[in-house]
């Protein structure tokens, strides 16, 4: 059973094991009780260097009777009394009042290809400046990045240091990345400090691109596609029996949610991780591939990506890369034009193909980019458009 349907928001379980220097945190924080921050909040700004400022107020929420709030971040709309916490674990009611509690405080940041995310569209070769808090609105059993999305910020060791979107932005910049990615965790719960560090992005020269599971609501997305460049979306399965029993989730949002990015104005790119027996079998992939061409149309790319056991779900073998031929053959027969397999280096499908004249526009290998024919978003070699983010 998850740890978030064992207790509610904001109660330690039962005999959870507390470390020494947490301890001494709690302890601090609870003689010094008229602070805004709490326990982790007040041990962070001690690591780090420099003053950290208080937490930040979240935002698409809804303050309700007794001093309870209604949060509108995601479908769930967590009801959340006072002194709790949202589903996520990482937006807390002080007072009435909503909070982020990660705001400023990236728990994991690298330099990946753009191509790890993956995105092949945008910006081949080049560099995605990455990053993640704590957190996540849903909870795949399958997740590779659980120790940060399944954790709660004072979970996270040692304790991030307070990072504003201009440092992020600055720090992008002298990377030599392209864009800002916010990626490994779910950037949804992290809403406001990816809004912010998008705009510090854009006005720096860095543009952003969103790694996600499409689980969030209209109003904060709408807001999000005038931000950044690219979405990809995880998108888990299509039964809403996987997204209820190995997710947590829901599927018709997450359809939702694709929708309107494919009508936003924003780039798209879907991937499905095919687990064996679970998600893979060539009527759910017909389905899910037909939904795509005739709701998001034929130049959405489709990437379908091989499972390797983690976390939760340690008993099922890896994908057999035959499955992946059968699930890409499957999406191209349907229509699809741009359809991957990935986590296979070597696999046929990881190539971009010209639809008009067959001609290979981007050749890869792995995460590599070792050749790319596309001139003002043309095919090199009939001048057929390929659509995408390229210059």
């Amino acid at each position: 059973m998850s740890v978030r349907k064992q207790y509610i928001r904001g109660d330690a379980p039962s005999g959870a094991a507390v470390s020494r220097r947490d301890f001494l945190c709690m302890a601090a924080a609870g003689a010094a009780g008229g602070l805004v921050c709490g326990g982790w909040r007040a041990c962070a700004a001690a690591d780090a260097p420099g003053a950290a400022p208080a937490i930040r107020e979240a935002r698409f929420y809804e303050k309700l009777a007794n001093r309870a709030v209604r949060c509108g971040i995601c479908p769930r709309a967590c009801v959340v009394p006072d002194g709790r916490r949202g589903y996520c674990e990482v937006r807390e009611n002080r007072g009435g009042t909503y909070y982020s509690l990660v705001y400023g405080y990236p728990a994991s940041v690298h330099v990946d290809p753009i191509e790890k995310k993956p995105l092949f569209h945008v910006y081949p070769g080049s560099k995605a400046y990455s990053m993640a808090t704590a957190g996540c609105n849903i909870e795949c059993k399958f997740c590779q990045n659980w120790e940060l999305s399944q954790s709660r910020p004072e979970d996270i060791s040692p304790a991030p240091a307070y990072t504003t979107p201009d440092a992020v932005a600055a720090a992008a910049a002298r990377s030599g990345a392209r864009v800002i990615a916010y990626t490994y965790n779910e950037p949804t719960v992290f809403y406001e400090y990816m809004a912010d560090c998008a705009r510090a992005g854009r006005a720096a020269g860095v543009e952003s691109v969103v790694v996600t599971n499409g689980f969030i609501s209209a109003a904060p997305q709408k807001e999000l596609m005038g931000l950044v460049k690219a979405v990809k979306v995880d998108l888990k399965a299509f039964t809403p029996g996987f997204y209820r029993d190995v997710c947590d989730g829901f599927l018709d949002p997450v359809l939702e949610s694709l929708k309107r990015l494919r009508g936003g104005g924003v780039w798209l790119e879907i991937v499905v991780l095919l687990i064996p027996t679970l998600n893979d079998s060539p009527g759910e992939v017909r389905r899910m591939s037909d939904w795509i061409l005739k709701e998001l149309g034929p130049d959405v790319p489709l990437h379908f990506t091989r499972y390797h056991p983690q976390y939760k779900m340690r008993n099922i073998p890896p994908t057999p890369p035959a499955t992946l031929r059968r699930a890409r053959a499957i999406a191209l027969e349907q229509g699809i034009r741009f359809v991957y397999t990935g986590n296979a280096p070597g696999e046929e499908g990881q190539d971009t193909v010209c639809p008009a004249c067959r001609a290979t526009v981007i050749r890869r290998y792995g995460f590599s980019v070792d050749e790319v024919r596309i001139v003002k978003g043309k095919c090199g070699a009939c001048g057929a458009p390929i659509p995408g983010v390229w210059g």
